[in-house]
C-alpha cells in the first residue's frame, strides 16, 4: 500500500530525454528504497504508465516528439489513469515556470539538476506546497 512516509512502498515513473538525468534520478529513488521505472521520451512515458502503473510520475517538460506538457495532457484522458501526481522537471527554472506548470495542471515541480541528497524530501515538498495551495483556495469561495 503506497505511503508518503514510506519510500519502499513508492513506484516511480521518471520521463526525461537526458540519459544522465534519468540515471541519477531512478538510481537515488532506487538506492532509498523505491521501485522505479524510466522512459526516454512521452511516448514511452505513456506505454511505461500503462505497463507500470507508477504511484508517482516525474516528468522533464522539454523532450522531443511528445513533451512532458504534452504527455500530461495525454495522460489525463487516458482510461487508465488514477490520478497519480505528476511532478514536472525543468532546467528552465524560469521565472514563472513553476506556475505554468502548475496552473497547467501538475501536481508539483522541481529544477534540474536535482540535489541527490533531498530528492526524496524535494518530491515530497513538492507535492505538499501545491497540496496546501488548493486547501486555501478552497476557502476563497
Amino acid at each position: 500500500m503506497f505511503s508518503w512516509d514510506d519510500i519502499t512502498t513508492w513506484t516511480v515513473l521518471v520521463v526525461d530525454d537526458e540519459p544522465d538525468n534519468l540515471e541519477v534520478i531512478t538510481e537515488t529513488l532506487e538506492f532509498r528504497g523505491a521501485k522505479t521505472c524510466s522512459a526516454k521520451n512521452g511516448e514511452e512515458g505513456l506505454s511505461a504508465y500503462v505497463e507500470f502503473k507508477p504511484a508517482i510520475l516525474l516528468i522533464d517538460l522539454s523532450m522531443p516528439n511528445i513533451d512532458g506538457w504534452q504527455m500530461r495532457a495525454k495522460l489525463k484522458t487516458n482510461q487508465h489513469y488514477g490520478g497519480e501526481p505528476m511532478i514536472a522537471l525543468t532546467a528552465h527554472a524560469m521565472a514563472g515556470d513553476r506556475e505554468r506548470a502548475l496552473a497547467a495542471g501538475f501536481d508539483g515541480y522541481l529544477t534540474k539538476p536535482i540535489n541527490v541528497a533531498t530528492l526524496v524530501e524535494d518530491i515530497r515538498e513538492s507535492l505538499k506546497t501545491q497540496a496546501g495551495k488548493e486547501a486555501t483556495h478552497d476557502h476563497d469561495h
